[in-house]
């Protein structure tokens, strides 16, 4: 039984989410006021830290800004606001910049190719891109960026990190004096993972970046604390969602028994990889001019055609014609993997599975990353900011996380921290008590 506590922790500004977009955004606010940061499980626990690809931008000579964006809106159907698509893509090469100066360390091009970017990266492509613009850190680029982003946050003075701390609800002002006028965020309801109490945090400012809900799917590549709960407390709260209904589903999941949730980067697809039926056969050319690069949803769709008319359990992805040498040094920890489960990707075909990966909605945010909710903010994959239309371009998932991080420091700065004068009642969980049909969920879960 959770126990209340009555204490309440009043500080400037209440980060929610410990992704790359909370974790940028804690970093930024600090520079000039206290942040309280706050995780549902430890700090690498997030979708942020299994990104394989990289961060989409601009940084080769022979591309543009403008490409990068008709790449956006082609990908996500024409349904991107065109504004907001403009305003992330052109934060590309400050962001990769940054986290060189953090010691991100990316993927440099070997000695023996020429690059026409200043960094010297080694630039992937990526179903959807029309140039080679994805930087990474080999295959497992949220690692190394999350890890890169954790140690700059632990060593900074105003940050408090808080990790396994389940945020249960917002606190906002319609809840305490109704005014039809004017509904404030004042903070939230907390409960402590170890402790098993529960107490109160009174903020000038909230910021929800609790990533997306790729967890109520069963077959998903999202991590286990995926479920959505910043989307739901946002909308109980009086925020308004969108999109929902365009949740991408990743083309290429490991098919195995013990690997539900591995994603075989779209780099390896970048890099030359073509899918095939179970017979070998190519069939991507028979869906979209781009073939195997073709936009995720796309690709997952006509996946799914494919498995529909053989009846085949998945389809495969085959990159043996590249040399070994050049498939472990680019994707060692693909490699690595699919070797511990009997599959040398170097001379055999990859099987593969679409799986639900990423929420294109989510709380719905103006271009300065503001909710309806007044002092209520949201940014990364629970928000909705019109980047993404229908279908998320890839790797620009960590790219509108770094720019919008940046975007919503700065407006937040430009407000001013105004708390909750009244005293905030102890938490009461009214009248919900324990379901007693477990099986609903399971067969919702199953659907």
């Amino acid at each position: 039984m959770s126990q209340v506590k009555s204490k309440t922790i009043e500080i400037e500004n209440l980060v929610i989410g410990t992704g790359a977009a909370g974790l940028m955004l804690a970093l930024k606010l600090a520079t000039r006021s206290k942040v309280l940061l706050i995780s549902k499980g430890e700090l690498t626990e997030c979708n942020s830290y299994y990104a394989q690809g990289g961060i989409a931008s601009v940084l080769d000579v022979n591309d543009s800004l403008e490409q990068h964006a008709i790449d956006t809106i082609r990908a996500g159907a024409g349904l991107c606001h065109e504004d907001i698509v403009k305003l992330v893509v052109s934060k590309g090469p400050k962001a990769i910049q940054e986290l060189l100066e953090m010691g991100v360390d990316f993927t440099k091009e070997s000695q023996n190719n020429s690059t026409d970017n200043q960094n010297g990266l080694h630039l992937t492509i990526e179903g959807g891109h029309s140039q080679r613009r994805v930087a990474h850190c080999n295959d497992i680029t949220g690692q190394v960026l999350i890890n890169a982003l954790i140690q700059q946050v632990k060593s900074c003075d105003n940050i408090t990190i808080c990790p396994n701390q389940m945020v249960i609800d917002l606190i906002t002002s319609d809840k305490f004096a109704p005014n039809f006028g004017s509904n404030r965020c004042l903070g939230a309801y907390i409960f402590d993972r170890i402790t098993h109490e529960i107490y109160a945090v009174k903020c000038g400012r909230t910021f929800l970046a609790t990533g997306g809900h790729g967890r109520v799917y069963l077959y998903t590549s999202n991590p286990d604390n995926a479920t959505g709960d910043g989307l739901a407390m946002a909308w109980r709260a009086g925020c308004r969602v969108a999109n929902l209904e365009f949740m991408q589903f990743h083309p290429t999941c490991l098919f195995h028994p013990k690997a539900k949730t591995f994603l075989i980067s779209e780099a390896v697809r970048g890099e030359g990889g073509i899918l095939k039926d179970s017979s070998g056969r190519p069939f991507m050319d028979d869906y979209h001019p781009m073939g195997s690069l073709a936009p995720r949803d796309i690709v997952a769709r006509a996946i799914d055609n494919e498995l529909k008319k053989s009846g085949q359990s998945n389809v495969f992805l085959d990159i043996r014609h590249l040399n070994k040498e050049k498939i472990i040094h680019l994707f060692p920890n693909i490699y690595s993997l699919c070797l511990n489960y009997g599959i040398d990707i170097s001379n055999e075909m990859i099987p593969v599975v679409p799986a639900a990966h990423y929420s294109c909605g989510g709380i719905v945010v103006d271009a300065n990353g503001k909710t309806n909710v007044e002092r209520l903010f949201a940014l990364g994959e629970v928000a909705c900011t019109g980047l993404h239309g229908s279908n998320r371009l890839a790797s620009n998932s960590l790219l509108e996380a770094l720019a919008f991080a940046d975007i919503v420091a700065e407006a937040a700065f430009n407000e001013p921290v105004e708390y909750m004068r009244e005293n905030i009642p102890t938490w009461s969980s009214g009248k919900t008590m324990p379901p007693d049909e477990q099986v609903v969920l399971s067969h919702n879960w199953g659907r």
